[in-house]
């Protein structure tokens, strides 16, 4: 692997910089304070339709499906930008489904998902996660019974993120109930439209609505819904759950908190101890391994791999990280940072504090990610 970015990939990302700049006109506050208002969240598609008319969501995308064939390390730099700037670069749709589309996904269900995921016209949600399978989420309960042409799905799902905005939901259910866990467990599409669905709203620490309960009662899947092998929905998910590891987007939100700390200390706004000027040099080094451990899970994408515990290790980094700069930030900053607006600081302290306690949840437990990283990375015997 290359450390050394490009002439071009430079080049590139000051052309990305300039146009969030520009563009985005919510600032930083979107992407890091949890869900966004009604009218934040139009903007946000207003501006992800101008980002698919220059061909940057899907750039990484092969180009029979609307993408431009420039690589997962260009993929990844202008994902490092708009997480640095919290502008919403890229959709669950564009981030999980589509490539795990692209890989188990039928002719037909590619040909009528993937251009309307490139150019912005549905939204998504993850229905994986249950009450009582979260970290072990082969113990998920959701019945997905095959009657004809259809089947039939039963349960209940939790921490759906954006449920309440999608159109369509990725879905894990079981259609094997005798089986073992991992190998009786399918993967659908759902139409949120469905009759039987109902959701309803989780509010987060800090207020806001992002997550929801989705409840599935009697709701019917036609069979061509299916994506890949009937009871091999687990192995499938695991490939899309290595697609939501692997992003930079972590380890550059945790990057522009740091700079608007340095700035802050620079401005003598705050004057920190020696042990937290160490701490902050520490935390400035933190961020160049992360970064790393990011770019090298895009690059082995770019050679056609499918990194499964380097991107766990990359989403363990990274999430620990954000909840460190969080809590530095608090500490740094004392009283003021429960203020919503502190000079120099462009994304609400506290409000980052509250979410980060989220970030090592998401997308797999560090817990899980430290097993994934022992056993499939290691070798390590399961305890």
């Amino acid at each position: 692997m290359n450390f050394t970015i490009s002439p071009e990939d430079e080049a590139f990302q000051d052309d990305v910089r300039q146009f969030v700049t520009k563009e985005w006109t919510s600032g930083i506050r979107g992407g890091f304070t949890g869900e966004a208002s009604a009218g934040e969240h139009d903007e946000s598609i207003a501006f992800r339709k101008k980002l698919a008319a220059r061909n940057w969501l899907t750039m990484a995308w092969p180009k029979e499906w609307g993408g431009g064939s420039a690589g997962q390390i260009r993929q990844a730099l202008y994902n490092e930008i708009m997480g640095y700037y919290g502008a919403p670069g890229f959709d669950m749709g564009i981030d999980r489904v589509a490539p795990t589309l692209m890989l188990y996904g039928t002719p037909e269900q590619q040909q009528t998902f993937l251009p309307a995921i490139t150019k912005v016209e549905i939204e998504w949600c993850q229905g994986f996660s249950e009450p009582n399978a979260g970290s072990d989420l082969g113990a998920l309960q959701t019945r997905a019974i095959l009657d004809g042409d259809n089947f039939v799905v039963n349960g209940q799902k939790i921490w759906t993120s954006s449920a309440h905005r999608a159109d369509w939901m990725l879905l894990l259910a079981r259609t094997a109930p005798d089986a073992p866990k991992h190998r009786g467990i399918s993967m659908m599409l759902v139409d949120m439209k469905s009759p039987g669905i109902t959701v309803q709203p989780l509010r987060n620490l800090s207020g806001t609505h992002g997550f929801n309960e989705v409840y599935l009662e009697g709701v019917i899947v036609p069979r061509d819904r299916l994506v890949g092998e009937l009871h091999r929905g687990w192995y499938q998910a695991m490939a899309t759950l290595d697609f939501e590891r692997s992003g930079i987007n972590r380890i550059a939100g945790a990057q522009r908190m740091l700079d608007d700390l340095v700035a802050a200390v620079r401005t003598r706004q705050v004057v920190p101890d020696s042990t937290r000027r160490v701490q902050l040099a520490n935390l400035a080094i933190e961020y160049q391994i992360g970064r790393l451990l990011a770019l090298r899970v895009a690059w082995q994408q770019q050679t056609g791999k499918l990194p499964n515990y380097e991107a766990a290790m990359s989403k363990l980094y990274g999430s620990e990280m954000q909840q460190r700069v969080a809590n530095f930030g608090m500490n740094l900053l004392g009283m003021q940072a429960q203020f919503e607006d502190v000079p120099n600081i462009g994304t609400p302290p506290a409000a980052y504090y509250q979410n980060s306690l989220s970030f090592t949840i998401a997308a797999g437990t560090s817990e899980i990610n430290r097993n994934i990283v022992a056993t499939r990375g290691l070798g390590l015997p399961r305890g």
